[in-house]
C-alpha cells in the first residue's frame, strides 16, 4: 500500500476508511440492559480500545458491550433501532458526524463536571450532547525529491501552481476533506484543491502510525522517507461520543465517557491510534518526532455547523 504511495504519492491509498467490523452486541432486540453494562457503538476499530474499556471494567464493574462500524452506518442504525437500541454511547472520528447525530436528535445533554473539566471548550458541544475524546491534525506530506517541503506553510499553499498536476486529495465525500473545508471557510472564506500527486493531506495518525512500525518494518522504512509538513495554523478534528438519547442505563454511559476523557483513560485512547490527547501533546514518541503544531482554534461544534457549506463549495468548485 505504502510502496505505492511513494512511487505516485496517491494520498488515497494511504488515507483509505476502515473496513466494518463487528465485535460484541447482540442485534437490535437485545435484553435491556443491566446497571452493571453498557452498550457502545464506535467508529474506531482498535484492539487497544478493547483493553482500555477491560480496564474501564475492572474499575467500576461496568461490562462493555460493543459494536463497530463505520460512522454513518451507525448513526442510521441508532434512527433505525429507535428506543429498542441496545446502544447507550455513541462514539463517532469526526467533528462534522457528532453534529449530524446531535441534529438528529441521537445525544442526550449530559451535564458533567469531569467533562467540563477535562474536555477543553473548542473540543465539545455547547449544549453538552457530545464531547472529544483525542484530537487528529490534517497535514500535509511531501516526497522532497518532487516537492520543497519548505514551499509549503499554510493549506493555501497547496493551490500555488507550481503544485499543479502534483496534489493528491481524496474526493468531496471524505468527511475529513470536508471539515477541513468547513474549517478554512471559517478563517477565510473559501478553500478548495485538487489534483494527482506531489503533495498529499492524510490526518496525522496515518503517518504516525507507519513511521511507529505497526505496518511493517518495510512501510516503516519507506514512510520515513517522506517529509511531514504541519501547516501553520493547524486543522485539528475529533474524535468524540455522546449519551445515546434512548439509553438504557444513562449513567453508565456517563461514566465511561468521564473515563476516556480523563487524563488517565484520554491517554490511552489516544495511544490506541496515534493521535494526540485532548490537551498537550502527549508522550507517544512517533508523535514527538513529527514535532509541535499550532492549532488554528476553530471549534469542533463550528466546523460541525459548516459541513453542508464545505459541501456545497466543493461541489461548486468541481471537487468530484
Amino acid at each position: 500500500m505504502f510502496s505505492r504511495l511513494l512511487r505516485n504519492l496517491s494520498v488515497e491509498r494511504l488515507a483509505c476508511g476502515a473496513l466494518i467490523c463487528i465485535t460484541g452486541v447482540a442485534a437490535a432486540g437485545a435484553a435491556q440492559a443491566q446497571s452493571n453494562e453498557v452498550g457502545v457503538y464506535s467508529g474506531r476499530h482498535y484492539n487497544t480500545d478493547k483493553q482500555l474499556y477491560q480496564q474501564f471494567t475492572a474499575k467500576t464493574g461496568i461490562a462493555v458491550k460493543l459494536l463497530e462500524a463505520k460512522d454513518d452506518a451507525l448513526i442510521e442504525r441508532v434512527r433505525n433501532e429507535g428506543q429498542n437500541s441496545p446502544a447507550d454511547v455513541l462514539v463517532l472520528v469526526d467533528a462534522a458526524r457528532l453534529d449530524k447525530a446531535a441534529d438528529l436528535g441521537l445525544f442526550r445533554s449530559s451535564p458533567s463536571a469531569a467533562l467540563m473539566r477535562d474536555v477543553p471548550l473548542n473540543l465539545r458541544d455547547s449544549k453538552g450532547r457530545w464531547f472529544g475524546l483525542t484530537r487528529r491534525v490534517r497535514v500535509a506530506i511531501v516526497n522532497p525529491a518532487l516537492v520543497n517541503p519548505a514551499s509549503i506553510r499554510s493549506y493555501a499553499d497547496l493551490a500555488q501552481p507550481a503544485l499543479k498536476g502534483k496534489l493528491c486529495l481524496r474526493d468531496r465525500k471524505s468527511v475529513y476533506n470536508q471539515s477541513l473545508v468547513a474549517d478554512q471557510l471559517i478563517l477565510r472564506g473559501d478553500a478548495v484543491a485538487k489534483g494527482q500527486c506531489g503533495v498529499g493531506l492524510v490526518n496525522s495518525y496515518y503517518v504516525a502510525r507507519l513511521l511507529s512500525g505497526d505496518s511493517g518494518a518495510a512501510d516503516r522504512a519507506l514512510a520515513s522517507r517522506l517529509k511531514v509538513v504541519f501547516p501553520d495554523p493547524a486543522h485539528v478534528n475529533i474524535s468524540g461520543a455522546g449519551v445515546l438519547k434512548t439509553a438504557r442505563n444513562p449513567s453508565a454511559a456517563l461514566k465511561l465517557i468521564e473515563f476516556l476523557a480523563s487524563p488517565t483513560g484520554g491517554r490511552g485512547y489516544a495511544e490506541a491510534n496515534h493521535e494526540y490527547p485532548l490537551k498537550g501533546y502527549g508522550d507517544n514518541p512517533v508523535l514527538k518526532r513529527l514535532g509541535s503544531f499550532k492549532a488554528d482554534g476553530v471549534s469542533a461544534e463550528q466546523m460541525g455547523a459548516k459541513n453542508q457549506a464545505a459541501v456545497r463549495l466543493m461541489e461548486a468548485n468541481g471537487w468530484q
